[in-house]
């Protein structure tokens, strides 16, 4: 079924429509539910809600660009409403605090797969990784950032420096243990 067919199909509320539209994108939304959340579980739930969203919103979706574009958004708005929820997760720093500028260490980030890359994303402090995840795997900016978590310009911006300090030094771990 091409996307416009099941687009169509959604909208008329076919249920296997809907199948194959979570078939085709749920391993793929999972993942971005999984950057945004703090646990398995809680990105499931985020990517149960999507789908939900999903369904429930397809008709306006205007065929203006991409669909899985659409799809994505309305996964990471699912997540960051969990974040939201949680909030005791998240970890606020102010920009007086952070020291750190990363410098380029382009050997180890090369000599990593991206597999393990991802892993290491995930053990970043939950605050920190949302905010990084959005602002570098997603490109919001700092003050969109700030809009989504309702917090600071100045605290994202923060955040996201403590995020690569974290990031910076495990790369550096890993670079002393392959000597």
């Amino acid at each position: 079924m091409d996307e416009a067919t099941l687009i169509n199909g959604c909208v008329s509320g076919s249920p296997k429509a809907q199948k194959q539209l979570y078939d085709k994108f749920s391993g793929k939304m999972m993942g971005v539910c999984l950057r945004y959340t703090n646990s398995t579980e809680e990105a499931e739930d985020a990517l149960q809600e999507g789908f939900v969203k999903i369904f429930s919103k397809i008709k306006d979706f205007k065929q203006e660009g991409s669909f899985e574009g659409w799809i994505r958004r309305i996964m990471i708005n699912c997540s960051l409403d969990s974040c939201r929820k949680n909030k005791k997760h998240n970890e606020n720093v102010t920009i007086d605090k952070v020291d750190f500028m990363l410098t380029d260490n382009i050997s180890v980030i090369e000599s990593i797969a991206a597999e393990d890359l991802m892993k290491l994303i995930q053990t970043i402090p939950y605050g920190y990784r949302v905010v990084f995840n959005m602002f570098v795997i997603e490109g919001f900016s700092h003050k969109e950032i700030a809009e989504h978590l309702g917090i600071s310009e100045s605290t994202s911006k923060s955040q996201f420096l403590r995020a690569r300090n974290y990031l910076k030094t495990r790369l550096e771990e890993l670079e002393k243990v392959k000597e």
